[in-house]
């Protein structure tokens, strides 16, 4: 995350160009160190702005949600409506590049006098905090009360002044100069980047890494070993990235990785993600609410899906032992066969065998050698021909039965791999309803008899391929099973990755030839949508679903085919167009 200076200063910009004159008509505190507040502005008309100081994740943006609010308004909500209902904001700005913003507002006292006020949002982690002042810079209140007890650098309670804590010493980088850059970064020996960013106020890793990268410098090469001229060439280009920030010239944009996931948003273009999707967007709000709307998600259903991972990996990891164990079983069961031909041999030449005998040597017709049989001295050979046919036939049987159990457990570790990583795909909460029936039949979860039927609304993902064919991919086992066996005909294509846990891939032929390009789509949604998606190629498996069969009692969404093709491709679906979910 780059929440910094940088990226403020877009945020300020938008605020301005959006809320000159604006007026504040409505003030609401829905959580605790969060407001929103509803403002008429007379270029935009009416717009709803988040505050929040959340400690996690403090933010600001233009929003088109309204929160629900509490019954009973916090008293810090109370005060805003008191001094500030009504008021306009003259401006914002933000004071360097730090990660503050101040509201300048302009409202009428009980006396009817005109009277300014400052609302001051700190976008500094932990330390992030709402502070209401006065026109002279005293502390009316705050969202988050900062006592001396808690902080000795700063005290946020009403009636102390207001200042800006200097916890580092660093300087402002709109005003920097080149002697000034050189002296205050490549003195330090530390890594290029870290001399950066702990330099100047406002510049964050990221946008430090940046730099390097255009400057064609190692990030991580010690700062005070850096060349004359790449010295120069550094300087002169964070000149130009300051010059761009004091123009306005800002590009917001979301970085992606090749599964849509955000990776990282900035304000100025990221040159040093250039083989990963990058999306621009025409506000810096916009940003801010898709890139964190989309973390939130993702946060939200690992939340949600930890008590059925929790589940599935404790079953995982215990089937995996058993299957350790069976297998070390199994393995003691290889001699049974030798056993076998011992008594057999035995029974053969044991006519031959003189009494009190520890061994003799004889043919083995099976593999026309000479082998030695041990013998019990204490056993005739008739009894020592029937204790080598006993152990045979304990092994065998030991064999048979392991051999069963082994496959049981293997479909179970296969069922559960399976589980995790449709876990791992799920975008909402219905898409788990479906996973968590299928640990409920399992036997992995105790299921509830309360009369109610478990509502399913998770239904498969629909593309459509660059030519217009259909493209189904199923969320989870039962709607694999679903899509092949019940929706699909047997002229379609079926898609799968091989050897590994995933989504089955249907394509609607209706009869007709499928061109190159749309095997190569299917084959990447397939990629994408399994266990493999992280890897560069991915081995697909391709059939006519006719050739995909169904074992008795097999597991769901497992099946068998016997002719197919194959080809490697990469999980990349950003081209592909999903119809809906």
């Amino acid at each position: 995350m780059a929440l910094d200076g940088i990226v403020v200063s877009n945020i300020v910009a938008e605020l301005n160009a959006n809320l000159a004159g604006a007026r504040i008509a409505k003030i609401a505190q829905p959580e605790a160190d969060e407001l929103l507040l509803t403002l008429k502005s007379p270029n935009s008309g009416q717009v709803r702005l988040l505050l929040s100081a959340s400690a996690s994740l403090p933010l600001i943006y233009f929003t088109s949600v309204n929160k629900p609010s509490p019954v009973t308004a916090p008293a810090f909500c109370m005060l805003l409506r008191k001094h500030i209902g009504g008021g306009k904001i003259m401006r914002v700005y933000q004071p360097g590049l730090e990660r503050i913003i101040h509201f300048e507002i302009e409202h009428l006292n009980e006396m009817g006098d005109l009277c300014r006020k400052d609302l001051v949002l700190e976008l500094m982690g932990k330390h992030s905090n709402l502070i209401f002042c006065d026109d002279n810079g005293t502390i009316i209140d705050s969202i988050k009360r900062v006592s001396a007890q808690t902080s000795s650098v700063r005290e946020v309670l009403p009636g102390r002044p207001y200042f800006i804590a200097q916890t580092q010493e660093k300087l402002d980088p709109l005003s920097t100069t080149e002697d000034a850059f050189c002296q205050s970064v490549f003195s330090k020996p530390m890594k290029l980047a870290k001399a950066i960013y702990s330099s100047y106020t406002g510049i964050s890793p990221v946008i430090a890494e940046e730099l390097c990268h255009r400057a064609s410098l190692e990030s991580d090469q010690s700062a005070n070993t850096i060349q004359e001229m790449a010295r120069l060439h550094l300087y002169h280009l964070f000149d130009l990235m300051m010059e761009d920030i004091k123009q306005h010239r800002y590009t917001p944009l979301i970085v992606s990785d090749c599964h849509g996931d955000p990776v990282e948003f900035s304000s100025l273009p990221l040159t040093m993600y250039a083989d990963m999707q990058i999306t621009e967007y025409p506000t810096i709000s916009e940003v801010l609410e898709q890139y964190y709307a989309r973390k939130n998600t993702v946060t939200r259903i690992r939340q949600k899906s930890a008590d059925l991972r929790h589940i599935t990996v404790t079953a995982l990891e215990r089937n995996r032992k058993k299957y350790a164990l069976q297998m070390k079983q199994l393995k003691d069961t290889e001699k049974r066969d030798q056993y076998k031909v011992y008594g057999e041999l035995i029974h053969a030449y044991g006519y031959g065998i003189n009494p009190g005998a520890k061994s003799f040597d004889a043919l083995n017709y099976y593999t026309n050698e000479m082998m030695t049989v041990p013998l019990d001295p204490t056993l005739t050979p008739q009894e020592n021909a029937q204790h080598y046919f006993n152990k045979y036939n304990k092994l065998k049987r030991t064999y048979e039965a392991l051999t069963e159990l082994i496959e049981e457990t293997k479909a179970e570790i296969d069922q559960l791999e399976s589980i995790c990583t449709f876990m791992d795909l799920a975008l909402s909460e219905d898409d788990l309803v479906q996973v968590k029936e299928e640990l409920t039949d399992a036997g992995y979860i105790r299921r509830r008899y309360n009369g109610k039927r478990v509502k399913i609304t998770s239904h498969p993902y629909h593309y459509r391929s660059s030519d217009g064919f259909d493209m189904y991919v199923g969320k989870n086992n039962y709607q694999n099973d679903e899509l092949t066996f019940k929706f699909a005909s047997g002229n379609d294509w079926w898609f799968h990755a091989k050897g590994a846990p995933g989504s089955h891939v249907i394509v609607k032929s209706h009869g007709e030839a499928l061109p190159d390009r749309a095997f190569e789509e299917a084959a990447r949604l397939a990629a994408y949508y399994s266990k493999n998606r992280d890897a560069e190629k991915v081995e697909i498996d391709y059939v006519e679903k006719k050739h995909v069969k169904k074992p008795n009692g097999a597991k769901p969404g497992f099946v068998v085919y016997y002719t197919n093709y194959s080809m490697m491709i990469d999980p990349d679906i950003r081209n592909l167009t999903l119809v809906s979910d």
